[in-house]
């Protein structure tokens, strides 16, 4: 820290923030991106059905571990109380009930962690993204949109 406050203004690195654009991302060429890939290759149909379906449903959904009443982890609570302060119609399907829609949805969003926020038929990301959305006032932004159209 020290050294930080030491190095004149210029010279200081650059805080740079990112946010996860998921209808930006492009393919990562990898064996473990081959890996993902073959393992949404061989979801259920039956399965793939019901997600696109539930997402297609609603113009917000969140797969979380518990429901909106009974959030059961601290981020899918927070996610929750995010929807629920900007007072939005949302639907939460709770993962934990099925082990198969669980493992399922991780291989459909290619995102390894619960809760999956869906916004309009897209994956928006997760907890750490809505909060920052949030801050940010993108959030709000993109919830009007989704509502609106």
């Amino acid at each position: 820290m020290a050294l930080r406050q030491a190095l004149p203004r210029q010279a200081r690195p650059a805080q740079t923030r990112t946010l996860a654009a998921p209808a930006l991302r492009q393919p990562v060429r990898s064996r473990q991106a081959a890996v993902r890939v073959k393992a949404v290759a061989e979801m259920s149909p039956d399965l793939k059905q019901s997600i696109d379906e539930l997402i297609n449903a609603n113009k917000i959904v969140v797969f979380m571990k518990g429901t909106r009443q009974f959030p059961q982890c601290g981020f899918s609570n927070t996610v929750v109380q995010i929807l629920n302060v900007m007072e939005v119609p949302y639907e939460t399907v709770n993962i934990l009930a099925d082990d198969r829609l669980r493992s399922g949805m991780k291989e459909y969003s290619q995102w390894p962690t619960f809760p999956q926020v869906y916004i309009n038929g897209e994956f928006f990301g997760g907890c750490d993204i809505m909060i920052e959305t949030y801050q940010s006032g993108e959030l709000k932004e993109q919830l009007e949109i989704a509502l609106n159209s």
